[in-house]
């Protein structure tokens, strides 16, 4: 039987939403081990003087605990 844990990743990028996605999976699979799946709970952007600043998402990563 296999056991998960879920965690919430906020990532940032100046390029896209796509972009913040791949950097914040990149980031953490550096630090947790067996990811297995995430969802994306939410999307913002940073506006400064009428323009698009930076896009964020916060998303929900999945991870399998090792045994």
């Amino acid at each position: 039987m296999s056991v998960a844990r879920v965690t919430e990743v906020i990532s940032e990028s100046k390029k896209s939403f796509d972009d913040a996605m791949k950097s914040g999976i990149a980031r953490a699979n550096k630090t947790l081990k067996n990811v297995s799946g995430a969802w994306i709970q939410d999307q913002k952007l940073v506006i400064e003087k009428g323009k698009i600043k930076a896009y964020r998402v916060t998303m929900k990563v999945t991870f399998v605990l090792a045994d």
